[in-house]
């Protein structure tokens, strides 16, 4: 296993102001023998990708482990360091010599944890900077916008951490991808364990951050635990970025319940989860059981937050630093040469997505968005960390093994704070497209 010293290089690069902006061409030729009109053709200038994520925010942290991962899988589509998961990912079309030959710059933006900036940030990269991609985001609100507005501008937008179901759900859109799971996952995923660890006879109660990804997590988790024969006592709506969750725990000690659920992400579950235990809820006793919390979805930066909170707490992930696959390995072993610490899910996922853009464009021998969409549209691989992967079709969502985790109970590093307990296969996770909703609309590119 990669061995990690405290040490951390520097802080995320910006590109400079020597960025050369593509200019538009009127005509590329395809694969398939036409030419076409699209927005941002590189023609003969190197291409541009647009990293949009939190780097202010609630979500800051979050955005900032993803961009450091978009910035590595830049270096190693271009032929630099040691070539990561370029080197596992099976198939793959890329060289480490750019994309179709032409090297990889990028530019940056800060959504600042925010819809509106997002979409504004999105909208500079490509009527600006000439961005023939967009990729980032933390929230799901964040990607929702940015992928109705790529999806207009005919410019292809590959999601970060977004998990709610809305975004490959009723709000999917055909130049919009996303590799990270959902919450409907999570909650099939969590499910067999809860119900092993806590028995069929539970009252839960929710807290939930109060946008769209909050939203569909409570109704995943919730189907699931209800399922299980639990059952929901409340669920409250709780403000993106409070710091003092107190008004909202004091009410969970008298309403009946023995469990606590905490739809909560990155800041809001670093501040929520300790004040739930510095409530006494994890040594109290209801209904004739231990009370306990959960957590249904877990990245490392949350778990290191949380500090002795996180622990023997049970939630899911996308991606584990520690998984034993070759993949994995190599993503571990590169970035942490880079960056002198190993990787979180949210690294990971910014570093696949990158790469399965720049793939898909070699494999369809251009940037012409309608064949780069079709090359990523039911395209299965393997080597990149989950295990084998679908890219699905009729809705964009990736579709890969799922990650039970506990909290670790005797962590050996900063590092080491979240134990895999389990994998739910991916046929496990897989569902009906039609549950959710939307329609992904047509392959012909607007002009932007």
């Amino acid at each position: 296993m990669t061995k990690f010293t405290m040490n951390r290089r520097g802080l995320l690069k910006t590109v400079g102001a020597g960025l050369t902006t593509a200019v538009a061409s009127p005509l590329v030729l395809t694969n398939r023998a036409y030419a076409q009109q699209f927005c941002n053709n590189p023609g003969d200038n190197d291409p541009i990708i647009g990293f949009n994520v939190p780097q202010t925010g609630t979500y800051a942290e979050e955005g900032l482990e993803q961009l450091k991962g978009y910035e590595l899988a830049v270096k190693h589509i271009n032929g630099e360091g040691d070539g990561g998961m370029i080197n596992t990912m099976q198939p793959t079309a890329l060289k480490g010599n750019g994309i179709l030959g032409k090297r990889l710059r990028y530019v940056t933006g800060d959504t600042q944890t925010n819809t509106d900036a997002a979409r504004d940030g999105a909208r500079r990269m490509i009527e600006r900077d000439g961005a023939v991609m967009v990729t980032g985001c933390v929230t799901t609100g964040e990607a929702v916008a940015q992928q109705a507005l790529c999806h207009e501008l005919g410019v292809i937008y590959m999601s970060g951490l977004t998990h709610g179901n809305d975004t490959t759900g009723k709000d999917k859109r055909r130049y919009g991808f996303r590799h990270f799971f959902q919450g409907y996952m999570s909650g099939v995923a969590i499910a067999p364990l809860l119900a092993e660890e806590y028995g069929r006879d539970r009252r839960a109660y929710h807290l939930t951050a109060d946008y769209n990804w909050g939203w569909t997590q409570e109704e995943s988790i919730m189907a699931a635990t209800e399922a299980l024969g639990w059952e929901t006592v409340r669920a409250v709506r709780t403000p993106l970025g409070i710091g003092d969750y107190s008004q909202y725990l004091t009410p969970v000690l008298n309403s009946g319940a023995d469990v606590l659920i905490l739809n909560h992400y990155g800041h809001d579950m670093v501040n929520s989860l300790p004040q739930a235990v510095q409530f006494g809820m994890r040594d109290r006793m209801a209904n004739g059981k231990q009370f306990e919390i959960i957590v249904p979805m877990f990245s490392e930066l949350m778990a290191v937050g949380a500090g002795d909170a996180v622990k023997g707490i049970i939630g899911t992930q996308n991606w584990n630093w520690q998984l034993d696959d070759a993949g994995s390995r190599a993503f571990t072993q590169s970035y942490g040469a880079e960056y002198g610490e190993p990787p979180s899910q949210s690294a990971h996922t910014g570093y696949v997505q990158t790469l399965l853009y720049a793939d898909a464009v070699e494999r369809a021998g251009t940037f012409y968005p309608p064949e780069v969409i079709r090359a990523l549209e039911d395209f299965e691989f393997d080597g990149l960390g989950n295990g084998p992967t679908l890219y699905r079709g009729s809705d964009h969502q990736c579709f890969k093994e799922v990650l039970v985790v506990r909290g670790n109970e005797a962590p050996t590093s900063r590092f080491d704070v979240l134990d895999v307990v389990g994998k739910t296969p991916r046929e496990d996770v897989m569902y009906d497209p039609a549950i959710f909703g939307g329609e992904l609309g047509p392959y012909e590119p607007n002009m932007c």
